[in-house]
């Protein structure tokens, strides 16, 4: 028998392409700059994407720039070498993996400047992206040269992202920092300033110059009281809604880990005021906008920077987690090597820490500010159908006074405006004389189905009339029957759209022509009838304004100034 053992190889060129490519987001550059920035102890960052021409093509650079502490040969070593970090055993360092830099692969060419303690360093990678995709791994040259220029790093990346610009608008850009980077951090929620003077100024490609970026997520002000701002807001009210509860406690299982939670409830209005990004009706929002759905709710955040929605563990209430705008940190989550998750997280902290958001989720709904939304909202739905009835009020008596009128029989009659006037005007000149129409009403539903049962006269008695239906339009228009003609007797409008010889389609696809015949010697007035062919009953149109208009002599016009109706 014979024993050997071997030592496991890594296929270099592989692991450098697979962690680089599982940056998906581009963006995640601008969020690992920032933290390698705070990690070299920066107070001010640059960060600006411009395109330049090379040998005729349009490339895009991107140049990140701050005053830390600068690199060392080892921390030029560990900037581009995979799992090596000089931060590991730094608690205090956001990165700790050496992974984060590996998303500057993605480009065609890599410069790094950078000056510590007297010593200027240039280190140089050329076509990273295209070598590793041939199994190669990138060599990186390094100048060394005496300075006397401050610290700092130059990092310049030229090709980024396969020369791919729509992701470096400076709104979009902007966005992504404060809500997914370290200067987004929301720390100072929990008094934590030591970082309350770092400056970043921004260019996206969109922009000539560059903007600054507070340091600190941005928070809306805690709102006034529920009354004082029902009676500034009236219906508007809970969209002005903001309040605010912040909570530093231990898990229970593991009283060793600390949580700080910060949970904003918000109106609508309130995070429109200070998000420009958010979509709604009415707003041309910037590229890369989204809803209030899509972004806000609950976020699990690691050195106070978002990572990952749990809204999942809240949304038995169904949507109700749009009214939060809420941050829980917690230092022990374990993040992927992208960052973009914490499912590295042993399961038992992980079911800690939703036990907690649980706990306070349920305390914020069943508390008071909640309560007040809630009477916001009833409030102002109330005054909102009170203004609805008044505005509906007035303007049902405006088209009242614009109404036609007619007087039959010294009744006054008003000419309809909607199929429920239709109706009204059907059933009084029915009360006048029940001679009026050829059929007398039995049943009607105005609501839904077949809108009035009739019979053929006045006289039968019921249980040996044959009973038809009857369906009541305003205008008769041209476009689909929402019944069938099968069921179809007659057709009530006050007007039809309908010209002779033009075709109406029911439910059920079924077509028929509309024939429209003049008074005659055997009729007094203008005959309208759907006709389906040799094999179909005719269907009556009644239209109501000719008839009777024709028949009886009741044409209705404008209301004098003198009327009493």
């Amino acid at each position: 028998m014979e024993t050997t053992s071997f030592e496991p190889k890594v296929n270099a060129a592989r692991e450098f392409i697979e962690i680089a490519t599982d940056f998906s987001n581009p963006l995640d550059l601008v969020r690992e700059a920032i933290s390698n920035s705070f990690d070299a102890k920066s107070s001010q960052m640059t960060i600006s994407f411009d395109v330049i021409k090379e040998v005729g093509e349009r490339v895009l650079r991107v140049v990140l720039e701050d005053n830390g502490t600068g690199m060392n040969e080892e921390g030029i070593h560990s900037f581009f070498d995979l799992g090596n970090s000089t931060h590991r055993d730094d608690d205090e360092a956001i990165g700790e993996k050496g992974h984060g830099t590996k998303v500057y692969f993605n480009s065609s060419n890599i410069q790094v400047i950078t000056c510590s303690n007297g010593l200027r360093i240039t280190a140089e990678m050329q076509n990273p992206f295209r070598k590793l995709f041939d199994e190669e791994v990138p060599e990186v040259t390094i100048t060394r040269e005496h300075t006397s220029d401050p610290d700092g790093t130059k990092i310049v990346i030229k090709g980024y992202n396969h020369n791919r610009c729509d992701l470096f608008t400076h709104e979009r850009l902007k966005d992504h920092i404060i809500w997914f980077t370290k200067v987004g951090s929301v720390e100072k929620q929990f008094g934590l300033n030591d970082h309350s003077d770092f400056v970043l100024r921004l260019k996206g490609l969109d922009r000539e110059s560059t903007e600054v970026i507070p340091f600190g997520h941005p928070f809306p002000a805690v709102s006034e009281s529920v009354s004082k701002l029902f009676d500034k807001h009236l219906a508007d009210a809970p969209r002005h809604f903001c309040s605010r509860m912040v909570k530093q406690m231990k898990l229970r299982q593991h009283p060793d880990i600390s949580i700080d939670a910060v949970f904003f409830v918000e109106g609508n209005r309130v995070k429109q005021e200070y998000n420009p990004m958010i979509r709604r009706r009415g707003y041309q929002a910037p590229d890369g906008s989204y809803t209030v759905q899509e972004r806000y709710g609950i976020w699990l955040c690691k050195d106070y920077i978002p990572v990952q929605s749990v809204n999942d563990w809240v949304s038995v209430k169904g949507r109700e987690y749009t009214r939060l705008h809420a941050f829980v940190n917690c230092q022990e989550l374990r993040l992927t090597a992208n960052r973009g998750s914490i499912n590295n997280t042993p399961s038992e902290i992980l079911t800690d820490v939703r036990v907690v958001v649980e706990d306070i989720y349920e305390s914020l709904t069943t508390g008071q500010d909640w309560i007040d939304m809630d009477w916001l909202s009833e409030e102002a739905e109330g005054f909102r159908n009170t203004e609805r009835e008044k505005s509906d009020f007035k303007n049902r008596c405006v088209r009242f006074n614009q109404a036609n009128i007619a007087s039959y029989k010294d009744h006054d009659l008003i000419q309809p405006s909607h199929e429920s006037g239709v109706f009204g005007l059907l059933m009084k000149l029915s009360t006048i004389e029940s001679s009026l129409f050829p059929f007398k009403i039995l049943d009607y539903n105005t609501y839904t189905g077949i809108d009035l049962i009739v019979k053929g006269d006045h006289t039968t008695p019921l249980a040996q009339s044959r009973l038809y239906y009857v369906e009541l339009k305003y205008i008769l228009g041209n476009s689909q029957l929402n019944h069938s003609f099968e069921n179809l007797s007659t057709i009530i409008c006050w007007d039809t759209a309908l010209k002779h010889g033009d075709i109406i389609e029911d439910l059920n696809g079924e077509k028929r022509q509309m024939q429209i015949f003049g008074p005659t010697d055997d009729s007094s007035y203008t005959s309208y009838l759907l006709d389906g062919g040799k094999k179909n009953i005719k269907i009556e149109v009644v239209v109501l304004k000719d008839y009777l208009r024709e028949r009886f002599g009741i044409e209705f016009r404008p209301r004098a100034g003198s009327s009493t109706i």
